[in-house]
C-alpha cells in the first residue's frame, strides 16, 4: 500500500463522517495520475505554498497603503492568520485540515495591490468587472495552471463576503465543503480583528473610542485581539457541533458583534480621509496604467514578459495589475508617467 494510502485511511478512521475525504475528491480540471506520497489537498497545498502567486502577498497592502512599520499586517501575513484560525476550527471538528488549509492558503491570490481600492477601480474599468475571489481562481486555473482539485477551487470562489451575510443558507454562495466554510468564518474572525488591531497601533482610534463605539462588542468578545479571536474559535466549534455538523454555524450573540465590529471597522477607519486620500491615489495609479498598458501594447508585452495570444489584451493586461505588488504598481507608475532623473558626467 502507498504513503497515500495509507494517509487515506487514517482519514478514514480519525476524521469525522461529514469530513471531505482525499479519496473522495471530485477531481481536477485535468485528470492526473495522483502522487504516492501525498493526499491530493495536501498535494493541492504544497502546490501553492510553491506558486509564485503567494509570494507577492507579502508586499500587498492589507488595509494601509504600503505601510512602512514592520508590525502592520499585509495581505500574506492575514493568509497566515486566515489557515491558523481555520485549522484550529478544522481540527476541533474532526474535518479535512489539509483541505482547509488549502483553501486558506489559496483564497487571496488574486487580490490586487492596494486592498480593496485596487479592486474596486478594476472592477469599475475592467470588462465583466472584476472580483477578487474570481481573479484568485483564475490564477491557480489559468495563470499557474496548478491544476487543483475540485473542493480547493470551490473553497476559492466562495469565500469572499465583503458586506454580505457571513455564513449564508444560499447554496450558491457558501462553499460545498464544511472545510470551505470553515474559511470563509476565518477570514471574517481574522480581518475584522487584525484590522482593528493594526488601526490601534497607528492611533486611527483609541481604545476610549472602541469603548463608546463598540461595547457590547468588548463584553461579548473580548478586550484583546486574541481574546476576540479565540471567543469566536470557540463559540464556532461547539455551535456547529450543537448543531449536528449540517453546516459550520455560530451563535447569534457572536454573529452580531462580529457585524457590529465590522459597522466599526467601516465607520471610523476604513473610511477616514486620510486613508480615503491614500486610496484615491491608488485607484489612479491603477487606473492609468490600465489604459496605457492597453494603449502601448508592445511597451506591455515588454514590461510584463507576456506574449501575444488568443485571449483579449484587457484580460492580460487586468491579470498583470492583479499580480503587482503596491511598489511594483508605485514604481511603475513612475517609470511611465513621471521624469526619470538625468545623470550628468
Amino acid at each position: 500500500m502507498l504513503i497515500r494510502e495509507q494517509l487515506e485511511e487514517i482519514e478514514k478512521k480519525v476524521l469525522a463522517p461529514q469530513a471531505t475525504l482525499s479519496c473522495h475528491s471530485r477531481g481536477r480540471l485535468q485528470p492526473e495520475d495522483e502522487c504516492d506520497l501525498r493526499p491530493a489537498f495536501q498535494h493541492d497545498r504544497d502546490r501553492i505554498i510553491h506558486s509564485k502567486a503567494l509570494r507577492p502577498l507579502k508586499h500587498k497592502t492589507q488595509v494601509f497603503l504600503a505601510p512602512s512599520g514592520d508590525h502592520y499586517r499585509t495581505r500574506l501575513t492575514h493568509t497566515l492568520e486566515v489557515s491558523q484560525i481555520a485549522r484550529t476550527i478544522a481540527r476541533s471538528l474532526f474535518l479535512n485540515e489539509d483541505l482547509t488549509e488549502a483553501i486558506s492558503l489559496g483564497h487571496d491570490l488574486g487580490h490586487t495591490p492596494f486592498g480593496h481600492a485596487g479592486e474596486e477601480v478594476l472592477n469599475s474599468i475592467v470588462p465583466g468587472g472584476f472580483r477578487h475571489p474570481e481573479q484568485s481562481l483564475r490564477v491557480v486555473d489559468e495563470i499557474e495552471k496548478l491544476n487543483l482539485t475540485w473542493e480547493v477551487r470551490d473553497g476559492i470562489l466562495k469565500h469572499s463576503k465583503r458586506e454580505g451575510e457571513i455564513l449564508p443558507d444560499d447554496p450558491d454562495v457558501v462553499p460545498a465543503t464544511l472545510e470551505g466554510q470553515i474559511v470563509r468564518i476565518a477570514d471574517t474572525a481574522a480581518y475584522i480583528n487584525h484590522d482593528l488591531d493594526d488601526a490601534l497601533r497607528a492611533n486611527l482610534v483609541s481604545d476610549e473610542d472602541l469603548m463608546h463605539g463598540a461595547r457590547d462588542v468588548l463584553t461579548a468578545l473580548g478586550a484583546t485581539s486574541s481574546r476576540r479571536i479565540d471567543t469566536m474559535v470557540r463559540d464556532i466549534i461547539k455551535t456547529t457541533r450543537e448543531q449536528g455538523m449540517e453546516k459550520i454555524a455560530a451563535s447569534t450573540e457572536i454573529i452580531q458583534a462580529a457585524r457590529q465590529l465590522r459597522r466599526f471597522l467601516n465607520e471610523k477607519i476604513y473610511y477616514l480621509p486620510a486613508l480615503l486620500e491614500d486610496f484615491n491615489k491608488a485607484s489612479k495609479i491603477i487606473r492609468e496604467l490600465y489604459y496605457y498598458y492597453l494603449e502601448h501594447a508592445d511597451f506591455f508585452f515588454q514590461e510584463s514578459g507576456k506574449s501575444p495570444s488568443s485571449e483579449d489584451i484587457a484580460t492580460l493586461v487586468c491579470d498583470f495589475i492583479a499580480g503587482m505588488t503596491d511598489r511594483y504598481a508605485f514604481s511603475s507608475y513612475e517609470k511611465i508617467f513621471l521624469p526619470q532623473p538625468w545623470l550628468l558626467l
